[in-house]
């Protein structure tokens, strides 16, 4: 299943993209990072049996744990991609929250955007380590 990170706003080269970079490289799983400007530009189609995950602070917080049983799922089930979308500063609309599969939360405070992508990939790393039962993720 493709890990595909849709973002608004440019990283360039900044310490968040060095971050992102270092643990989408560690990830086994395909993933994909696409950028869109602050406003406006052109959701790329969404594939057929996709799963769409809205980053969002209303969202749910879930453990790396959960987050790996999700994927897991999706996985086995037959996604061929899971989407992940990191809104600019003003977020997402209604509509964007209501057609999302998951709407995840990185708490209840507000994150810089680039700090998020940042974030995003951690966890997606840690998710697919504890899935591939690697050390890198340890139960505290």
């Amino acid at each position: 299943m493709l890990l595909h990170i849709v973002a608004r706003g440019k990283i360039g080269r900044s310490p968040e993209a060095e971050l992102v970079d270092r643990y989408l490289k560690r990830i086994a799983w395909p993933t994909k990072v696409t950028e869109l400007p602050e406003r406006g530009g052109r959701m790329p189609e969404l594939p057929a049996n996709c799963v769409t995950v809205v980053l969002d602070e209303r969202g749910t917080p879930v453990t790396s744990g959960e987050l790996a049983k999700r994927l897991e799922s999706w996985r086995d089930n037959g996604k061929r991609e899971c989407r992940f979308l990191i809104g600019a500063a003003d977020g997402h609309d209604e509509e964007g929250r209501n057609h999302a599969d998951l709407l995840l939360s990185f708490g209840p405070a507000t994150w810089p955007h680039l700090l998020a992508r940042a974030m995003l990939a951690e966890q997606l790393f840690r998710a697919t380590s504890i899935l591939a039962n690697h050390p890198y993720h340890r139960e505290g």
